[in-house]
């Protein structure tokens, strides 16, 4: 079988691979880019943990193929902080202590962002609306959304 040349850009950087054609994007993250920050949860679409943005839309990268990249703008959990200091929805995910294993933190980090880039100013309903793809089996979702809210007002400035 042979393999697919995707060239697209992931966290703000050209990158190519070869993948096969029914490989995941999620795989291509993990195994061939090595990023590993984006989890596996369900692999059905269903937990969130998987999140990415592509052209700044929410995709849950289980269902995507990695072949699908072709040409798009992939951000990951990665590519969230600047190598000086954290994005705000991070930081405000600490300061909630929004957390706790930790394993869908990655998901709803992304989430979260993609939510900000659109909506700066959302409101408790938005946030649980946009966040609902997600799922958390530790915390009750209220530190997160507090931290989605305060992650807002700091960064229009509030």
């Amino acid at each position: 079988m042979s393999k697919i040349h995707v060239t697209t850009s992931v966290n703000g950087e050209e990158v190519e691979y070869l993948c096969e054609a029914q490989q995941t994007m999620l795989d291509v993250l993990r195994d061939e880019l090595g990023l590993t920050g984006t989890k596996e949860g369900c692999s059905t679409g269903d937990c969130g943990a998987c999140s990415v943005i592509v052209d700044g839309d929410v995709v849950c990268s289980c269902l995507m193929l990695g072949a699908e990249a072709e040409g798009r703008n992939v951000e990951t959990i990665e590519g969230l902080a600047a190598p000086d200091h954290l994005h705000p929805v991070q930081k405000q995910f600490l300061e909630h202590a929004a957390l706790q294993c930790g394993f869908c933190t990655p998901g709803f980090l992304v989430a979260a962002k993609a939510l900000l880039d659109r909506n700066q100013n959302p409101t408790e309903t938005e946030i649980r609306y946009w966040l609902a793809g997600n799922l958390c089996r530790c915390t009750g979702y209220d530190k997160i959304v507090r931290a989605v809210q305060d992650a807002a007002a700091e960064m229009r400035g509030a």
